[in-house]
Parts: structure tokens; C-alpha cells; sequence
């Protein structure tokens, strides 16, 4: 009887214990959801892939729960220079493989969109979402070196030490704030400039779409920037098969929109990230998304996806019917 009494107390503690282990791992759990926005945040700037970005956070959260959260005492911070490590090991894979986006087509590359309807607001008035970065930013970042990407991202755009950011790219203090100066001058010099108010984007937006529903030609013409940039991309794929291009000057640009203004009547105007683009939509999939960016009202930019296996993964569930 003893025995038994001695197996059920055992059982008994151990079942206690499974009860406070379950209730701090729950714990750490709702602790780590508060910082998903931001992880989420820094995994999409670091690799340009919203299902990357999703993974670099899940992986983020595995070595949380490995580690317990013993010894953590600021956890945001741990885990945003953990998701950069996981990010920067990517980046460097990505690179010896010659992946995606480092590869012989990176300049038809652009990054995964996160589509949005238009504020309901008067767009004059209303302010960006805080969390947004644009397409164009982040194909500048595409073409920096992992650590130089690494260094900018976390310290500008999110205010991470140095001294934290240094052990990640295996360099001084001194060193990495060199490696984020000579991104921050990069991404200064190659990033296009761009009209930060929505209801000038979206006019101009608006005209581009009516000229090209309308095949007018000159319309398309006048609306551009004379050094206007397209980059299309349609999948890996088809990038050695012409699909996928970049072109540039005003009327080369203008006689690609228009072969494909048999699109133009399925596009609605949205925003793409932080700027009014386009998304074409036939039977409720995105055959297309555009991101366009506009300075003194001329369009100087336009970054196509139609790449249909990453539009297939598109989330547009926020959209209107």
C-alpha cells in the first residue's frame, strides 16, 4: 500500500510539474506574440519574402522555446538580433547558391507586396501605415551585401546597437557602423525620389490607368518620367525567356503598357506597400500586382509582379469585393 501511496505522490508532482512547465511555456508563448509585428517587420526588410519573412520568425520562436527564456532580460531585443542572425544566414545562402535575388536577373527581382485597400479617408490626409517600406527601398536592399543589409536595417531602421548588431556579422563596433555607412550612402544614391502624398500618387495613378484603357499612346507618353524605370517580373522561370524585363526611358516604357493594356481593365487602384499601385484581378486571383512610384507628378517607377506561383501566395483577403 506504501508503494502505491509513494507511486501516486510521484505521479502526482510530475503531473504538477507538466502543469507549470505547459503554463510557462504559455507564458512565453504571449510574450513572444508581442513582438511578432516588429520580427515580422525586420524579417520582411531583411529578405524581401513575405513566406521567408514568416519562417525567419517561426525559426525565431523555436530557439525561444529551446532556450526556455532563461537569462533573457530585454526579450524584444534578443529576439530582433536573433531573427537578423537567422535572416543574415539566409541572405548568405541565398547568395552561394546563387538564389534568388542574387542572380544574373536581380534587376527584374521585386520583392513580395503587401496589398491594401485605399483609407476610406481623403488619401491628402491620411498618414502611411508606420510599418510600411517600399518596394523600391527594399530592391535597394536586394543588391547590398548581407552584412551591409544586416547593419542597416536593424540600426537605422529599427535602432539596434551596434555593439549588439556586431557580434551577427562577426565584426567590431567600429567595423559595423562602417558597414551601415556605406549602405546608408547606397541606399541615399539609388533610392528613386518619391511623392510622399497619396492623393498626388493616386491621381497620377488614375491618369496612367485611364490612358492605357483608353490605348492612348501620347497620354502614356506624357504621364511618364523621361527616365522612367520598369521592372517586370514573371518568375524565375521566365526570366531567361524575355517575360521578365527592365526597361527603361519614357516611350520604351510606354509601348510595354501598351501591349498589355488588355490588362488595364482589370486593375483596380490599391496600395502597395506604402505608395497607390495597381493589383489586376481575374476571378478573384491577382494576375498582376504594380507598385509605382511618382515625383512632381510624372511616374519614375514601376515594379510588376506577375510572377503567378508568388501571386498565388498573395494575400488579398483585405481587399473589397
Amino acid at each position: 500500500m506504501a508503494g502505491e501511496r509513494d507511486e501516486r505522490g510521484d505521479q502526482d508532482m510530475q503531473d504538477m510539474q507538466g502543469v507549470r512547465d505547459a503554463r510557462v511555456q504559455e507564458r512565453l508563448a504571449e510574450r513572444f506574440e508581442e513582438h511578432r509585428g516588429q520580427l515580422e517587420a525586420v524579417a520582411y526588410r531583411m529578405l524581401g519574402s513575405l513566406a521567408e519573412a514568416e519562417d525567419a520568425v517561426q525559426e525565431a520562436w523555436l530557439r525561444l522555446d529551446r532556450s526556455g527564456g532563461d537569462g533573457i532580460d530585454n526579450l524584444g531585443a534578443w529576439l530582433t538580433t536573433v531573427t537578423g542572425r537567422i535572416c543574415l544566414d539566409l541572405l548568405r545562402s541565398r547568395t552561394a547558391r546563387r538564389e534568388e535575388p542574387m542572380t544574373e536577373g536581380f534587376d527584374t527581382f521585386v520583392p513580395d507586396p503587401v496589398v491594401r485597400t485605399l483609407p476610406r479617408a481623403d488619401p491628402e490626409a491620411e498618414a502611411l501605415h508606420t510599418d510600411s517600406v517600399g518596394i523600391a527601398l527594399l530592391v535597394v536592399l536586394g543588391a547590398l551585401e548581407p552584412a551591409e543589409r544586416l547593419a542597416f536595417v536593424l540600426h537605422d531602421m529599427f535602432a539596434v546597437p551596434f555593439d549588439d548588431i556586431a557580434p551577427i556579422v562577426e565584426r567590431t563596433p567600429a567595423a559595423t557602423r562602417q558597414l551601415a555607412s556605406r549602405a546608408r550612402r547606397r541606399v541615399r544614391d539609388a533610392t528613386p525620389a518619391a511623392e510622399p502624398d497619396l492623393g498626388r500618387q493616386r491621381r497620377a495613378v488614375e491618369a496612367f490607368l485611364a490612358a492605357s484603357r483608353a490605348g492612348d499612346f501620347e497620354a502614356l507618353v506624357s504621364l511618364l518620367h523621361p527616365d522612367v524605370v520598369l521592372r517586370a517580373d514573371a518568375g524565375a522561370l521566365a526570366r531567361g525567356a524575355g517575360a521578365s524585363k527592365v526597361a527603361r526611358g519614357a516611350r520604351t516604357v510606354a509601348t510595354g503598357a501598351f501591349h498589355f493594356r488588355h490588362l488595364a481593365p482589370l486593375a483596380r487602384v490599391v496600395l502597395v506597400n506604402d505608395a497607390v499601385g495597381t493589383v489586376a484581378m481575374s476571378e478573384g486571383r491577382p494576375v498582376s500586382v504594380t507598385y509605382i512610384t511618382v515625383a512632381d507628378g510624372l511616374i519614375t517607377g514601376l515594379y510588376v509582379l506577375a510572377d503567378p506561383e508568388r501571386l498565388a501566395r498573395l494575400d488579398v483577403s483585405a481587399l473589397e469585393t
